[in-house]
């Protein structure tokens, strides 16, 4: 069996090919470079490290999602009287945290790219879960707001981390469904919150708070957890010991022609910010910004939302079940036709749509009473377009970057940024505004509104832009037919097509 060649020129291009054992065919006449042949081969490999990987980095996001979102259900539960907390005390508790969230994000994301995201995000998950449980034992406003601070710090670079790791391991046309099983995590994190919450406020006749208890099980469950994923996750394919040696070229060989320019490449910061001087950079920011309002707004207030409807504390909670559990249905619903059509715009654009419609039909409800069934209905069109935007947009800004470096900056700067904007959705939703919100309910849905026009107009300058360099080529090309390793340069190319 012939050995995968590298040529020293190109930074571990691959130049020759291996035989059927491996699944890698023969040369491609138009572009130069190894195709895959043996689909099984190429599919039982995917099979292995959605089996290995999906389930750990899953409950890891799940796990993250519940230590981040767990003050809504505090909430509900006296915490701001136990406490002692005032006026908006409860929002800045909201808002202190995405400003570490942000800030620390992009330095932390070049940490987890010279040092190995699988790492990186094990120590950042047991730090997140050390601070939750800590959370349990604050006795004032203060105590709990430095804690969230750190949490936010601690949290900060995890989604885009895993992002950029799944990158490593699958193609472009495979990730949006698999980020999608990731992300659906935090849906039912949510559902699940709302359940647990349910249950654990149930305790009666204790020392403790019931949203103490909740800090405790979740805190402790992600402590536990964090230390078996930090020596379970292999910091690469090249690394993953159940994979054979055949199976280790077969998976380099896979992203170096349609994910990576280069695998495993060196990061360079000032290479990397070179991803700042494209346009769409900046539309794609954009969009980040417009999805992170109702996102934010719906994990953070979705139970108060709920509670307009009349119900109990502890129904409130459990109310919010069956909302996110349709929202991450929706998602895997929309993340793998957008894989089978590989489109990803005009699904961003429909769940924007959802968004801003859900928000709309809300807020038009005058009696809530009389109009219940529409009102709850509104809630699950919320869940459903807040949650399929954000991994089909992460998928559609990485599927057209080739240079890792570049790849992970972007990541880790948009969505934190999606996330920043928690600090809109945390103050419009004002004490004062019960029940309705209406103020929070017309700021979210113009959000979601011009989400969808933004990137409806970004897919449409793509396909035009695409169209102009097939008339230039003189023939059609997709952007399947051109292999990564080909474009580290991005747009600045001729044979650079849009991935739409």
């Amino acid at each position: 069996m012939a050995d995968l060649e590298h040529d020293a020129g190109k930074d571990a291009t691959i130049k020759a090919i291996t035989n059927e054992s491996t699944g890698i065919g023969t040369l491609d006449p138009l572009h130069d470079v190894a195709r895959v042949v043996d689909h099984k081969a190429e599919r039982a490999l995917c099979r292995k490290f959605d089996f290995r990987l999906l389930p750990i980095l899953a409950f890891m996001y799940l796990c993250n999602a519940l230590d981040k979102g767990n003050l809504g259900n505090a909430e509900t539960n006296g915490l701001n009287d136990n406490l002692g907390m005032t006026g908006d005390q409860y929002n800045l508790l909201l808002s202190i945290f995405f400003i570490p969230f942000v800030v620390f994000a992009p330095p932390i994301a070049m940490l987890g790219k010279r040092f190995s995201p699988a790492k990186v995000i094990g120590v950042m998950m047991f730090s997140f879960g050390v601070f939750t449980l800590l959370s349990a034992s604050v006795t004032n406003f203060s105590g709990l707001f430095a804690l969230r601070w750190f949490l936010g710090m601690s949290e900060a670079a995890f989604f885009p981390l895993v992002i950029y790791y799944q990158t490593t391991f699958y193609r472009r046309g495979e990730l949006a469904r698999r980020l999608a099983i990731f992300y659906a995590a935090s849906n039912i994190a949510n559902a699940f919150s709302g359940l647990l919450a349910f249950g654990v406020f149930q305790i009666k006749n204790s020392s403790l708070y019931g949203w103490q208890y909740l800090f405790l099980i979740e805190g402790s469950f992600t402590v536990c957890f964090s230390v078996f994923a930090f020596f379970y996750l292999p910091k690469s394919p090249q690394e993953a010991n159940f994979l054979s040696e055949e199976e280790k070229k077969l998976a380099f060989h896979r992203i170096q022609v349609d994910s990576s320019a280069v695998v495993n490449e060196e990061f360079n910061l000032r290479h990397a910010f070179g991803i700042m001087k494209r346009p769409t950079t900046y539309a794609f920011l954009a969009i980040e910004i417009c999805l992170g309002v109702p996102l934010q707004g719906v994990a953070l207030f979705l139970p108060q939302i709920v509670s307009r409807l009349g119900y109990s504390t502890v129904k409130t909670n459990l109310y919010t079940v069956a909302p996110n559990v349709t929202g991450a249905v929706m998602l895997l619903v929309l993340a793998f036709s957008s894989d089978a059509v590989r489109l990803r715009s005009p699904f961003i654009v429909l769940g924007f749509l959802f968004t801003l419609i859900g928000f709309v039909i809300y807020a038009a409800i005058n009696d809530v009473n009389a109009q219940i069934h529409l009102a709850y209905y509104a809630c699950f069109m919320m869940t459903w377009g807040t949650s399929a935007p954000s991994v089909l947009l992460s998928t559609w800004f990485n599927n057209n970057i080739a240079d890792e470096g570049q790849r992970v900056l972007l990541t880790s700067i948009g969505v934190p940024l999606a996330n920043l904007m928690g600090l809109v959705s945390s103050n419009v939703f004002r004490s004062k505004d019960k029940p309705k919100y209406m103020p929070a309910l017309v700021t979210i849905a113009s959000f979601g509104g011009a989400g969808a026009l933004i990137a409806a107009l970004l897919g449409l300058y793509m396909w035009f832009d695409n169209a102009k360099r097939n008339r230039k080529a003189g023939r059609v090309i997709d952007a399947r037919d051109v292999p990564t390793e080909r474009l580290r340069d991005g747009p600045s190319l001729d044979e650079f097509r849009w991935f739409l």
